[in-house]
């Protein structure tokens, strides 16, 4: 600021600026000023004492420590010094566009102005050596011209780099030069270094000089070398140990050995490692009495795209040093040798830990595989360099999950991981087989999917039949006509289905139809059956299922395939004779039969056996999956909505029971699929299982088929009643039958209909289940069994179901199965005040899959379009009731496809209704809307066909 003094003279005053005052001045500073004030700041006593000071000292004290000669403390002066340092440095390369003035000796803060020179001096140091010594000295430049600064009052503001002014101009440095190697000049022409010392010299400071700066000598030769890099890639090996406790007690097997990577370049003679960052390197080499300084400039650009380019080929290159499992090592040179030879990287081995010498050449293995009669001859040349190794030697090594052999040279081969992880399955399924006085090696023809994958992935050459081929995708198959004795018509994917399980016959081979339920897993199965009776006659298939499922395979047979005789081999009065069965084309049973039977039915030989809902046999150890496995046939089919219930070991038990051996015995598909499937996640596993299984499994989902089916798709499933349900009906109805007939017998008895409609409800209650008649039943119910195992499939597909009944209470009994099960669900009867909160429920969440629903509650302004299945838990005397919900049905399927399922008890009034139902609906078409017009309608046969 400047004022006049008392004299009346021209004076002025000055304020240091700091962060505290630096607002005041805001309108002449920007954000460089305010970040060169801040490390100004950095800079003062106060803030460096804070920063230093750990042990809270008083300034004075702290500095008096640090610098006393008595008490100082290098290691602290150099720390403080260096961070002084650091923020000079970073002042003044910010100060190209302010003006910078040296302070007077009176304080004056502008008594001289230093111009700070806006490019860059360069330093050449100079070596002069003479027979007594050698003289050292520094020039500078500028601008291309020489610059004086030697007895100048030059000086150093700031060494580490240097800032140099010189005649009040500020000069920085190419090279980051270190102000210390020009400080000893300032006022000295040169250094001598005598000649009983140059050689140590020499080896330290010149060495260090000539590698980071430009230097000119006399007297010695600097020889700089500008060749291109050669990468290397040298290999050791780093043996791996098991970890062990505190105790020294194994914690775990040891890890496989590993190979360390070393990534070196070359250049000539001189070899630098891929994380040394120096720009070159500078060797001293002494010939009698004269030296030679090689400096080495390395292409740092060429070195990273060695190292870019191992990267893309796969390789963990974070420094030069890493190291990778041994197989994957050999397996990763083996595989990209070629690339690396055309890029002129060079692999070469280290002595080793183990003395051990690794073959490092070309290894290679050619697999071929050819269709025979029966099953596939697999061939395979492996080799490694020169030498050809057994095909049985290598199987037998990558069983045993060894991968080191000895070559004949005395070299150790490595077997490349990807050989493992490419072949260990297929090897695993080859089998030894005698053939023209020789073993070969052969695989089954079920295990055709493991050398079609290879094949695809050119890992292998495979012959094949046309036919064969087409296993590969199903949709190519061969479209069969259908046979005679079929009557019906099947969907187009039902038509696929079939031609499906005709190849697989053709071929022998055992499948799995696994279509979602309600698809008409029954027909098609049927279908082939029937084709098999034209061109197997005489020959008896066995059909296995649970018990409630027999009546409807009684009925679908007599409806689409009448001329298969059958024979149901059930009940307690079966003849334990198998004689018999010649005489039939079906033999029809259950699991419990089966089971308890099966030293009677292994001896006799099947043509086809079908188990349907094989998931009954997915536990391997079961009583009953050991049972069946005794059974004797020309072929296998299993039928299943839900193959994978629990886990993977689901799928091995089915898929052994249709084609022994396609998934190995039970420890090695553990060891090779199951564990790395269920325990490690691995993709790769769960992929080659997929593609193991895909030729025989035959999955559709009803979204995938959706445009096969028609709006509604109705289906009866009839239920057997238990033995305790069957009881309590027989008690009822027994009661009931003799009531009503004998008021029939009285003339004018107005009250029969009511008696009527009273005992039909408790008949149909009891079939339902028996509780709904009487609180105090205790036992099961055949009709709640099969909606549970029903409603268990549903879930299992994912699919949203709308189960209706007239009985409120029934679907209580439903409703407190799905509580204890902790299954969410929506319900709605007649009492449900939250109406549409229910429906929200179940339209929207997509965890609730049941919507338990009064058929009378469900009647208006419902729209459930989530809905896929509707289950009728009950008939009903007058049809256009089950009719409106059927209606319903199909304006549920405005988006989906609604299949429904209508819940039948044999032998019971519910079964008799459905007869009668259709009677009276042919003959009076729509007169019949009410119960009351329905019992009207019935005569005194009616009345007695329905208690009978």
């Amino acid at each position: 600021m400047v004022q006049l003094d008392e004299k009346g003279r021209l004076s002025f005053a000055n304020q240091n600026i700091s962060s505290i005052n630096a607002p005041e001045f805001a309108s002449r500073l920007d954000e460089k000023d305010y970040q060169l004030i801040k490390w100004m700041d950095d800079m003062q006593q106060e803030a460096v004492v804070k920063k230093f000071n750990t042990k809270k000292l008083k300034p004075k004290e702290f500095l008096r420590k640090i610098y006393d000669p008595k008490t100082e403390n290098k290691s602290f002066q150099e720390l403080i010094e260096k961070k002084l340092e650091n923020l000079r440095a970073k002042i003044l390369e910010n100060l190209h566009d302010k003006r910078l003035f040296e302070m007077g000796n009176d304080g004056n803060p502008i008594w001289r102005e230093i111009s700070i020179m806006p490019k860059k001096a360069s330093v050449l140091f100079h070596f002069r050596r003479n027979e007594d010594n050698t003289h050292y000295f520094p020039t500078l430049k500028y601008a291309g011209e020489r610059l004086e600064w030697q007895y100048k009052n030059a000086y150093l503001i700031c060494h580490e780099p240097a800032w140099l002014v010189v005649e009040n101009k500020l000069y920085s440095f190419k090279k980051d030069v270190d102000g210390k190697k020009l400080q000893p000049f300032l006022n000295k022409k040169f250094i001598v270094i005598p000649r009983k010392v140059e050689k140590q010299y020499y080896e330290k400071f010149v060495t260090q000089l000539v590698s980071a700066f430009d230097v000119y000598a006399k007297g010695f030769d600097i020889k700089v070398v500008r060749n291109q890099p050669n990468a290397v890639l040298s290999l050791s090996d780093l043996p791996s140990s098991p970890k062990t406790d505190l105790f020294g007690n194994q914690l775990s097997e040891p890890e496989e050995d590993k190979i360390v990577f070393d990534l070196q370049f070359q250049y000539g003679q001189y070899v630098f490692r891929a994380e040394e960052k120096r720009e070159n390197n500078v060797e001293l080499e002494q010939i009698e009495d004269n030296y030679i300084f090689h400096k080495v400039i390395r292409d740092l650009e060429k070195e990273k795209s060695y190292g870019d380019y191992l990267k893309d080929l796969g390789l963990p290159v974070k420094t030069s040093r890493f190291s990778i499992a041994k197989s994957k090592a050999f397996g990763w040179i083996n595989n990209n040798r070629q690339d690396l030879q055309e890029k002129g990287i060079v692999i070469q081995q280290a002595g080793t830990l183990k003395g051990k010498k690794y073959f490092i050449g070309h290894a290679h293995i050619s697999v071929e595989v050819k269709e025979n009669i029966d099953w596939f001859d697999v061939h395979a040349v492996i080799k490694f360099g020169s030498y050809e190794v057994p095909f049985q030697k290598l199987r037998k090594l990558l069983l045993q999950g060894k991968s080191e052999f000895e070559l004949p040279n005395g070299e150790i081969a490595v077997i490349p991981n990807s050989w493992f992880v490419n072949y260990s399955e297929m090897f695993a399924f080859l089998e030894e087989k005698e053939q023209e006085e020789a073993f070969s090696l052969v695989l089954k023809k079920h295990h055709i999917a493991l050398a079609q994958e290879l094949q695809e992935s050119n890992l292998l050459q495979l012959t094949l039949s046309r036919k064969l081929e087409k296993l590969r995708d199903f949709s190519k198959i061969e479209d069969y006509d259908l046979p005679i004795g079929f009557k019906g018509k099947l969907r187009p994917y039902q038509k696929a289905g079939y031609n499906w399980l005709r190849f697989l016959a053709e071929y022998k081979f055992g499948g799995c139809l696994a279509d979602d339920m309600g698809l008409g897993k029954t027909v098609q199965t049927l279908a082939m059956l029937a084709h098999q009776k034209e061109v197997n006659p005489g020959t008896t298939s066995l059909l296995v299922m649970p018990t409630s499922l027999i009546y409807n395979w009684e009925l679908e047979s007599k409806k689409f395939t009448p001329s298969l005789k059958i024979l149901t081999y059930t009940g307690t009065q079966r003849v334990k004779k198998t004689d018999r069965f010649a005489k039939y084309d079906l033999v029809l049973t259950s699991y419990g039969i089966t089971r308890m039977d099966i030293d009677i039915l292994k001896g006799f030989y099947f043509n086809y056996i079908i188990l349907d809902e094989s998931q009954a046999i997915k536990n391997p150890s079961s009583i009953i999956s050991k049972a069946v496995g005794e059974l004797n046939c020309k072929q296998k089919l299993i039928l299943t909505g839900t193959p994978v219930e629990n886990g993977t070991m689901d799928l091995w038990s089915q898929m052994n029971f249709i084609n022994k051996g396609l998934l190995g015995g039970q420890s090695m598909f553990k060891k090779q699929f199951l564990q790395p499937i269920e325990k490690q996640n691995d993709m790769d596993k769960a992929a080659k299982l997929h593609a193991l299984i895909k030729p025989f499994i035959l999955r559709r989902l009803k979204t995938q088929v959706a445009t096969d089916l028609p709006e509604k798709v109705i289906n009866v499933k009839y239920s057997t009643m238990t033995a305790d349900q069957e009881k309590a009906y027989e008690e009822v109805k027994g009661y009931y039958r003799e009531k009503i007939v004998k008021e029939m017998s009285i003339p004018g008895l107005k009250n029969q209909q009511f008696t009527l409609l009273r005992g039909l409800t408790q008949l149909r209650q009891i079939a339902n289940h028996p509780k709904l008649a009487d609180k105090k039943y205790e036992s099961d119910s055949g009709k709640l069994e099969d909606v549970i195992h029903m409603l268990q499939a549903t879930a299992s597909e994912g699919h949203k179901v709308l189960i209706f009944s007239q009985f409120v209470r029934h679907l209580g009994i439903v409703k407190a199965h799905l509580d204890e099960q902790n299954i969410k669900y929506a319900y709605l009867d007649g009492t449900t005040k939250d109406r549409q909160a229910q429906v929200r429920s179940f339209q929207e969440d997509e965890s609730v899959k049941i919507f338990l629903i009064s058929l009378k509650a469900g009647g208006v302004g419902l729209n459930l379009t989530a809905a896929e299945y509707v289950f009728l838990l009950d008939p009903w005397w007058n049809p256009a009731v089950e009719a409106q919900a059927i209606d319903r049905a199909h304006r549920i399927g405005q988006e989906n496809k609604v299949i429904i399922y209508k819940f039948i008890t044999r032998n019971t009034v519910e079964e008799k209704i459905m007869a009668l139902q259709e009677r009276k609906m042919a003959l009076a078409g729509e007169l019949i809307s009410t119960e009351e017009s329905f019992m009207k309608s019935l005569s005194k046969e009616d009345i007695e066909a329905l208690l009978d």
